[in-house]
């Protein structure tokens, strides 16, 4: 059975009090606790997040889409995503709510075709400033309306969630604005970004988690062919080939750099047996770590 993080998972992943959000919780994203990647997964619950300064990497469904500012997502429990942080210092609202939380109103007539429901089309918007502003209002009044005591609270909650679906509705989506160029240049300077972000190691303990094509491939939510013609295409050179580049970079950084043995640092780099390690570098660079390390220091 294909497992879905819950609502309370959720909730004390961003904010650490072991509180539970009910059926319906807000947030400010500069209230949560640090930079939060997400992994690739469906959750159990509906999410509306307003970005307003943030910068990253959002994989949804069969899809990708590079976030710089100023955008509204939409996300529903049949589809899975993730969110991969590309910056820190950010800023916007983010409210979930469980099936609970839902009733007619908010699936009646025009509403039904909202992004909040919809598993195909788009759902990830690009509002203008003004609409901007005004989301902004809408979040700020319900994070004031879940403080109060009010005793109808959540029918005024639904309201505002309503609000957000109907201006969400004149919304034009992000299709064309993911990143200027081709689809090449735009899935090229994703992989770069992804790439760039695991360095440089700055202890044993920190080890790189994408460590082939694949991965790339699949937190980029596309085929590891499709990822390969595309850095060819821009680059000249294959997923292999960059990480390749960049690991020996930076294990000859390492070698140099820090007294760690080599088994450590093959294995920050991505290689569980020291052989393994022994063997790539060897064929990149013609010596071995242990060779390469001696002739640095009898040099110096």
């Amino acid at each position: 059975m294909e497992l879905k993080e819950t609502t309370n998972d959720f909730h004390q992943r961003l904010t650490r009090d072991h509180s539970e959000p009910g059926q319906f919780a807000i947030y400010k994203t500069e209230d949560i606790h640090g930079t939060t990647p997400l992994p690739h997964t469906r959750r159990d619950f509906y999410k509306i997040s307003l970005v307003i300064r943030a910068e990253g990497v959002l994989s949804y469904a069969d899809k990708s889409f590079y976030i710089k500012d100023n955008v509204i997502a939409f996300f529903n429990p049949m589809i899975p995503y993730s969110w991969e942080p590309l910056s820190t210092n950010d800023k916007g609202y983010s409210c979930l709510f469980t099936e609970d939380f839902i009733t007619h109103h908010l699936k009646a007539d025009s509403l039904s075709k909202s992004p909040l429901f919809k598993v195909s089309g788009n759902h990830v918007l690009v509002p203008d400033q003004k609409s901007m502003q005004f989301l902004a209002g809408v979040f700020e009044q319900m994070i004031t309306e879940m403080q109060s005591s009010y005793i109808n609270k959540y029918d005024l909650l639904r309201s505002y969630v309503q609000i957000i679906m109907h201006e969400a509705l004149k919304i034009e989506p992000l299709e064309k604005e993911k990143l200027p160029g081709s689809s090449s240049v735009r899935i090229s300077t994703l992989f770069l970004d992804l790439l760039e972000r695991q360095f440089p190691i700055t202890s044993p303990q920190h080890t790189v988690r994408l460590k082939n094509a694949s991965e790339f491939a699949g937190q980029l939510a596309i085929h590891t062919n499709h990822l390969n013609r595309a850095l060819k295409e821009t680059t000249g050179k294959t997923t292999t080939e960059h990480l390749a580049e960049k690991l020996i970079k930076e294990a000859k950084a390492l070698l140099l750099h820090t007294n760690w043995d080599i088994a450590e640092i093959g294995y920050c780099l991505g290689f569980e047996h020291a052989s393994n390690f022994n063997i790539f570098f060897k064929r990149q660079t013609g010596q071995t770590p242990n060779h390469f390390r001696r002739d640095v220091i009898a040099i110096s």
